[in-house]
């Protein structure tokens, strides 16, 4: 995921999924109800991850855009990850009277409290991206099916690396859930394969520098390394310069998102396959349905809604229209 502006083109081919994976939106006990059932219009509050990774950076531009459209004014604010920062973010959201918050939270724990506080002012919440622990807390929460892009993107990778070696795996954030769920895809499917051997396993953040940081370190530790296995495109591109640096242009590297550089790297060859989430598409619904709920009050059928990622590589990297948007 590139550290440069991009211009977001909206049109959102992503063919998306829905997939019942936890409990209705209806609200538990000790959760708040927010305001409903009145006229378009007002201010929502946008709150992405890191604005400069090109992920975060559709997620924010699209749900803006599709805002704007529907009469809103829209704010797109960035948490960097960090619980504190998104509750100074949340403070002003509620000072501000916000009509709704889109939220990719900051910490599958720590958000939980930025959340009630807001729906306890009655400003309805709708999470992307990132999932947090307990349900009945915001009214929506949509994600990309990670386990499913998990299994699909390791089962490539086996197809591209063979069934032996000596791999590494770059680990994204720990605060983020989808960190886990990738890697324990990842090991599900690389676990019936026991001539791979698992040499290295560091954790990078999600980010670029960090993965070219980890991946110099796990190089001087295991030189004949056959493969990587990244969390992130992010991460596997910062791998990728590592091992070019050290003139390993063999050595097999798998990413996930389906990021513009990524969908580059597809195509020359250097990045083995990427895995594309549909964050435009779930970007633009999560609008979608905090809208209905601000006109009628009603909350979608479910609370987590899943989206199926797509498998790109080269045979299919041709059909990525835009960032992020899939035409197949």
């Amino acid at each position: 995921m590139l550290r440069k502006n991009i211009g977001i083109a909206l049109a959102l081919g992503v063919t998306a999924t829905i997939a019942i994976t936890g409990c209705s939106g209806a609200n538990t006990s000790g959760s708040a109800t927010a305001h409903s059932g009145g006229k378009a219009g007002g201010l929502i509050t946008i709150v992405v991850n890191d604005p400069s990774n090109p992920y975060w950076l559709t997620e924010g531009n699209v749900a803006k855009a599709e805002a704007s459209k529907l009469g809103y004014t829209a704010t797109v604010a960035a948490s960097k990850g960090d619980v504190n920062t998104e509750s100074t973010i949340i403070d002003t959201a509620i000072a501000n009277h916000s009509a709704g918050i889109i939220l990719d939270p900051a910490n599958a724990d720590g958000s939980i409290g930025n959340i009630k506080r807001a729906m306890n002012a009655k400003i309805p919440v709708f999470l992307v991206n990132a999932e947090i622990n307990q349900t009945g807390v915001a009214l929506g929460q949509l994600v990309s099916n990670n386990a499913q892009g998990a299994a699909i993107g390791a089962q490539q990778w086996i197809k591209a690396a063979g069934t032996q070696g000596s791999y590494a795996e770059l680990y994204g954030l720990p605060s983020d859930n989808n960190a886990a769920t990738r890697s324990n895809g990842y090991k599900t499917v690389i676990s019936q394969y026991p001539n791979w051997k698992n040499v290295a396993k560091q954790t990078a953040n999600w980010d670029r520098a960090l993965g070219q940081q980890k991946m110099q370190s796990i190089l001087q530790a295991n030189p004949k390394i056959n493969a990587v296995i990244s969390g992130n495109d992010e991460m596997a591109l910062g791998a990728i310069a590592a091992l070019k640096q050290a003139g390993k242009t063999n050595v097999i590297v798998g990413g996930f998102d389906g990021s513009p550089d990524a969908v580059t790297a597809v195509k020359d060859g250097s990045l083995a396959y990427t895995v594309l989430q549909p964050v435009a598409t779930f970007a633009k619904k999560s609008v979608d349905e905090l809208d209905q709920y601000i006109r009628t009050g009603t909350k979608p059928a479910q609370e987590k809604q899943s989206f199926d990622c797509i498998l790109i590589t080269k045979a299919n990297v041709d059909k990525m229209t835009a960032p992020f948007t899939y035409s197949g």
